[in-house]
């Protein structure tokens, strides 16, 4: 085993599920569907691990809550699926800031689901659900109009040409995303990359059946502090469903 590193136990691993999501997005299916991400598993802390071993089944979303997101939760409210959130703070403080909402955070990286799980329980939130799922298949199960919104945080922008095909948000993820969202619905993305930001700009205002909207407020990611030190340009994009 290669030093620093470590396989999850088997029940933590990430669930990859098939490319149905692809039909249901209108494209056609492939035996190897394109990820938007590449798996690194990082060392865990002893936190973490045992968040994982022994916490995360009390706040995991599983595969059976996906014909009904909200049974996952105490109480059906509007949801938000926040698709790579990293080590977690900035979705578990819109959880804790928004207790009339409900929130379901997918991140395939195991260290990042401990450090989120290990805050959820810190807090006891229970309007807040974790998964270490491929997001893209896991929501393309969901009902029609199940989601108020739908949100991703500096997401890979694969600044090379050749990996642009591995970019999340293109035509199917808006196709997929209309499907899901109820009328006015919202897509929320924010980039430190400025072409990335230009396509999708593009890609947003290409599409009749959204209108752009101010970007809502959000807290800031640890991402997104440690590039505004760089001198990062932070950008945040937001469209909604029309009527």
């Amino acid at each position: 085993m290669q030093a620093g590193y470590f396989l999850l136990p088997l029940r933590s691993r990430p669930r990859f599920l098939d490319s149905d999501w692809l039909l249901m997005a209108g494209l056609e299916r492939t035996d190897q569907p394109i990820r938007s991400f590449v798996l690194r598993q990082g060392r865990l802390s002893p936190g973490q691990r045992r968040a994982l071993e022994e916490d995360l089944p009390r706040y995991e979303f599983c595969a059976e809550h996906e014909n009904d997101p909200q049974s996952a939760f105490p109480s059906p409210q509007p949801l938000t699926v926040e698709i790579g959130f990293g080590n977690g703070e900035s979705l578990l403080e819109m959880a804790a800031d928004n207790p009339d909402q409900n929130f379901l955070g997918f991140e395939v990286h195991g260290p990042g689901v401990g450090h989120l799980v290990i805050g959820i329980k810190a807090r006891g939130l229970s309007n807040l659900r974790v998964s270490q799922a491929d997001a893209i298949p896991a929501i393309s199960r969901f009902p029609a109009e199940s989601l108020a919104k739908l949100q991703t945080f500096f997401p890979d922008p694969w600044h090379k040409k050749k990996h642009h095909k591995r970019r999340i948000l293109k035509p199917a993820f808006l196709e997929l995303a209309h499907r899901l969202l109820i009328p006015e619905g919202v897509v929320h993305v924010a980039t430190d990359w400025a072409p990335y930001a230009e396509e999708i700009g593009i890609l947003f205002s290409s599409d009749a059946r959204y209108v752009g909207i101010d970007a809502p407020s959000r807290p800031p990611t640890k991402y997104e502090r440690r590039g505004e030190r760089l001198g990062h340009a932070i950008q945040d994009l937001a469209i909604k469903k029309a009527v």
